[in-house]
């Protein structure tokens, strides 16, 4: 009996013995999945192609609309579509990646004034300016990564920037460009504004130097809408007063219902534009001027869509204007001036 109970209790915990013993799992061999280099070249060529630009027109303003091809005394005039989109894909590609946006601003040296660069001239408004032609007054001063002693070039007041670095401890920010190359430069703090990495840019206004005229697009979906198609009239080159509109991408900054301007080369006032946008210096997207000491608006003028003759600004049909100084946020909606 003895023998038999002796038996038994072994056999139970050679069971016990079987059961808790963790078992022991096969080891797992890691299996690799060839890459495809064609695949993985494709994608990577496939990420650095501009992305398609498809364009339709869906007006929300349609007065003084102009067709894509129009005849000017004896020439014919066009909106450049093919160029917009070259500048639509770039707004679209710089937009991929999440960015710390930012705007250069000195607008009337508020700032503070530039410090001369290494290698300047003078204009023929006897101004000082870059080897870029980029004057000194309203720009923004930007430095080589190598030497932060005195300014290689100028950056115009209005354009956007991605921030790479802002340290604290220094006065500097780096900072790099996005329109006629990614280039980085250190820029004073006090020029930049930042304008945060949730910001969309899907707002774009088109003022063409050469065809004078101005069109508004909006991003809707996988497509840019044309929101309006206008004559426009851009500035001129007489020194010492009027300046051309410079070639480039901005950002809308600043809005006035009346921006009131002086007579050339005095402090008299010579009377108001109605709903201005500021995109650049003292380069306004306004309504026709009215002279003082008028009052009353006037929606149109036959000069609009002729030749170049304000003092740098883009003048509209007033209802123009004012459909862009409401559909066109500030600090989200880009302005490029092309020829």
């Amino acid at each position: 009996m003895m023998t038999r109970t002796v038996f038994i209790l072994l056999i139970s915990s050679l069971c016990t013995l079987s059961y808790c013993t963790p078992r022991t799992e096969p080891a797992q061999t890691e299996v690799l999945t060839p890459v495809d280099s064609i695949s993985k070249d494709s994608a990577v060529i496939m990420e650095t192609l501009p992305p398609h630009i498809e364009i339709e027109k869906e007006l929300l303003y349609d007065k003084h609309t102009l067709e894509d091809t129009y005849l000017y005394k004896d020439t014919t005039r066009e909106f450049q579509w093919e160029k917009m989109k070259e500048r639509l894909s770039l707004l679209e590609s710089i937009q991929r990646e999440p960015s710390q946006w930012a705007i250069l601003q000195n607008y009337k040296n508020r700032n503070g004034e530039a410090p001369l660069v290494k290698v300047f001239k003078r204009d023929a408004y006897k101004r000082v300016s870059d080897t870029l032609g980029v004057e000194r007054y309203q720009s923004v001063p930007l430095y080589l990564l190598t030497d932060t002693v005195i300014p290689e070039i100028y950056g115009r007041d209005g354009s956007l920037v991605r921030i790479k670095a802002m340290d604290e401890d220094s006065k500097f920010a780096r900072i790099q460009t996005v329109y006629d190359g990614e280039e980085e430069w250190y820029a004073p703090k006090k020029y930049i504004k930042q304008i945060g990495d949730t910001v969309v840019f899907d707002k774009a206004i088109f003022v063409d130097r050469h065809n004078q005229n101005i069109a508004t697009l909006e991003h809707v979906g996988s497509k840019w809408l044309v929101r309006s198609m206008n004559p426009a009239t851009t500035g001129q080159h007489r020194p010492p007063y009027a300046q051309e509109t410079p070639l480039g991408m901005y950002v809308l900054q600043e809005k006035k219902s009346r921006m009131i301007y002086l007579v050339d080369g005095s402090k008299e006032t010579g009377g108001f534009a109605p709903y201005a946008n500021r995109f650049t210096n003292g380069a306004y997207i306004h309504g026709v001027p009215v002279n003082a000491p008028r009052k009353s608006l006037i929606e149109y003028s036959p000069s609009l869509g002729t030749t170049p003759r304000s003092h740098m600004c883009v003048r509209n049909a007033t209802s123009h204007a004012q459909f862009v100084y409401d559909w066109a946020p500030v600090n989200e909606t880009i302005v490029f001036v092309l020829e």
